[in-house]
């Protein structure tokens, strides 16, 4: 069994000058790439191929979030911004073409195909949800769930290639795994001001907010101590501590129902680093 080396071989897809003297990209998908590589790594047949169908996956994903990371007002004047957002439609493009090099190199034409139609059903995944915000029409809990739906469709894709006892617990496990990731990373945008439009928190207050508050929400620039203020009295932090805890015990029941003694330690390893993030003291303001 190799060792999971997937993020530093992507970085030398990733790792370029201009790209980050110039634009932020977004996080490395790592729990889910790790999880993929751990089933694959199984498999009688596609063992041999699991740190290639990886990366290429992980690097599409790379491509499709940055992209996500695009303004849409196309209308900057300001050539800093103007020059990040046109280096995050090239860079989005450039991560996800590197799959179908990679893998006409490796001869697994047939995996193009399975991903290519993922990447149309991710992105019709994301229109459905672009839309829902747009009309203001989605729940906290709704928005949480079609993210989670978003950022695993990629790795769904390869329920069908998985053998029998491990197809049919992947889906469980991966969406586990990504609602895990996605809290974690909604903690993160509940403590800045900065981050707040279109977060779970953004969608919690427009929910249960006064027609007041649900205007500052929609202000261009709203004021971050107010915002604050907000996130404050609807306990946003807590309350995702909160659903990630219930997560995290729902995917440690999963991991233990796993027939694999070596998968479910592996498993384990993977979700150590949340389990360590839930136990560490954490200060909060809300009372």
């Amino acid at each position: 069994m190799t060792t999971y080396r997937i993020p530093e071989i992507a970085q030398k897809y990733l790792d370029y000058d201009m790209i980050q003297k110039h634009t932020d990209l977004p996080l490395f998908p790592d729990y889910r790439t790790r999880l993929l590589y751990a089933f694959l790594n199984r498999h009688s047949v596609l063992a041999g191929y699991s740190e290639l169908y990886s990366l290429v996956t992980s690097l599409v994903q790379v491509g499709l979030d940055t992209h996500d990371q695009v303004s849409v007002n196309s209308d900057i004047k300001e050539q800093k911004a103007a020059r990040s957002r046109q280096l995050k439609v090239l860079a989005g493009d450039y991560f996800s073409s590197r799959f179908y090099h990679l893998l006409s190199l490796a001869g697994r034409i047939d995996l193009i195909g399975v991903l290519s139609e993922a990447i149309c059903e991710a992105n019709r995944l994301k229109m459905n949800l672009y839309l829902a915000m747009k009309g203001a029409e989605l729940t906290a809990e709704e928005y949480l769930r079609q993210t989670v739906e978003v950022k695993s469709e990629l790795y769904l894709s390869f329920s069908g290639l998985l053998e029998n006892g491990a197809g049919g617990v992947w889906p469980r496990l991966l969406k586990l795994f990504t609602r895990c990731e996605v809290l974690l990373q909604e903690i993160v945008r509940s403590e800045s001001s900065q981050q707040y439009r279109d977060s779970w928190g953004f969608w919690h207050v427009q929910q249960f907010g006064t027609r007041d508050e649900q205007k500052l929400l929609r202000q261009e620039e709203s004021d971050p101590a107010k915002l604050r203020a907000l996130w404050l009295k609807y306990k946003v932090a807590s309350q995702l501590y909160g659903q990630l805890e219930s997560c995290m015990s729902e995917l440690q029941t999963a991991i233990q129902g796993l027939e694999s003694e070596p998968l479910r330690q592996e498993l384990k390893s993977i979700g150590e680093p949340i389990r360590r993030y839930l136990s560490a003291p954490r200060a909060t303001q809300e009372v």
